[in-house]
């Protein structure tokens, strides 16, 4: 159920419903948009009676939400959310383009590779301190040695940092590096992941998982939403379907739809949803045509010496080719990209 309050509402108006939602055993997330604020009532309404606020001083109305994730919908809240963290804005209008190599290596392959995305444009830097792998025998990642690189990374170039957690008992940590905890596939639904990240200050980039319906993806959300964390994106990164000629299939089919129920930014990872470097200039641009918020692309300075992913990775001379044809769309649908 949620409050939307008048535009002349009090402060005082607001503050008062919030405690009468409270007292009935709900809990009150609150938004404050540019027109007005609304009031999320989480729980069991029929037995909280939340209908009688209608009449109470300052609120307009109260709706029942009818999608299963509430804060994440377009009825809790119907304009767009941006999402700022450091360099990197997503969202109206802003297309974040966050780009770095799969896994962080060693400090000349991350500086390296943070300067190069900084120059072509990128508005963040990704790279793996914490490698979630399939096989226990994989690289998995440097850990703290990476996230304080990764730091060193942001220092020399200014770049925001994009990093994934894979434990509960990580994400203090992370964030003390990080100012984007991403949510890998694997994790989606690791509901005490998604906890912990839900009160952690740092933005969060949730991966959809390769099996997961986009309501499924949507309630994830919701996780770190309830917990206080109101600065999600959404990341596509290919689905399985009986296809092999890629890695995974990328329906971008699921920038319209999911930007039709939820007010959180959607990101396209063409990287993991090609699975083939040759197909990531093309389905970027495609992507930003489709109107994506964000790009997430996997670049290092020689892909074919990657510890990760080399296979869909792009040299930097790609990656600014790649930014150069994104760039065109971008401004044929008057938004900006990257670090414009």
């Amino acid at each position: 159920m949620i409050i939307v309050m008048k535009k002349s509402a009090a402060e005082q108006d607001i503050e008062t419903v919030i405690q009468d939602v409270e007292a009935r055993g709900l809990k009150a997330n609150v938004i404050r948009g540019t027109e007005r604020t609304v009031i999320a009532a989480v729980g069991e309404e029929r037995i909280a009676g939340i209908t009688a606020l209608e009449s109470a001083p300052g609120v307009d109305e109260v709706m029942s939400v009818l999608a299963p994730y509430k804060m994440a919908s377009r009825e809790w809240k119907d304009e767009q959310s941006v999402v700022r963290a450091g360099s990197l804005i997503v969202g109206n209008g802003h297309i974040g383009v966050i780009a770095g190599p799969c896994s962080v290596e060693s400090e000349e392959q991350l500086v390296a590779s943070a300067q190069a995305v900084k120059n072509a444009g990128a508005s963040a830097l990704r790279g793996g301190a914490f490698k979630p792998r399939t096989s226990p025998y994989s690289f998995q990642g440097m850990k703290e040695e990476g996230l304080k690189l990764l730091a060193a990374a942001r220092e020399e170039t200014g770049l925001a940092i994009v990093t994934e957690v894979v434990s509960p008992d990580d994400v203090e940590l992370v964030s003390e590096y990080a100012d984007v905890l991403q949510i890998g596939a694997r994790n989606m639904q690791n509901y005490r992941l998604l906890e912990a990240v839900g009160k952690s200050p740092r933005a969060v980039l949730l991966k959809r998982g390769p099996s997961a319906t986009i309501d499924e993806w949507l309630l994830a959300a919701e996780y770190i939403l309830d917990g206080g964390n109101l600065d999600v994106m959404l990341c596509e990164r290919g689905i399985r379907t009986f296809e092999s000629h890629t890695r995974f299939t990328l329906p971008l089919a699921t920038v319209a739809y999911a930007q039709e129920r939820t007010h959180l930014p959607v990101v396209i990872d063409p990287s993991h949803g090609t699975g083939h470097t040759s197909l990531v200039p093309s389905m970027a641009r495609a992507s930003i045509a489709a109107g994506a918020d964000g790009l997430i692309i996997e670049v290092h300075p020689d892909p074919g010496k990657a510890l990760s992913d080399g296979y869909q990775s792009l040299n930097f001379e790609q990656f600014e080719e790649t930014m150069a044809g994104c760039r065109k769309i971008a401004n044929a649908v008057e938004r900006k990209l990257g670090s414009e």
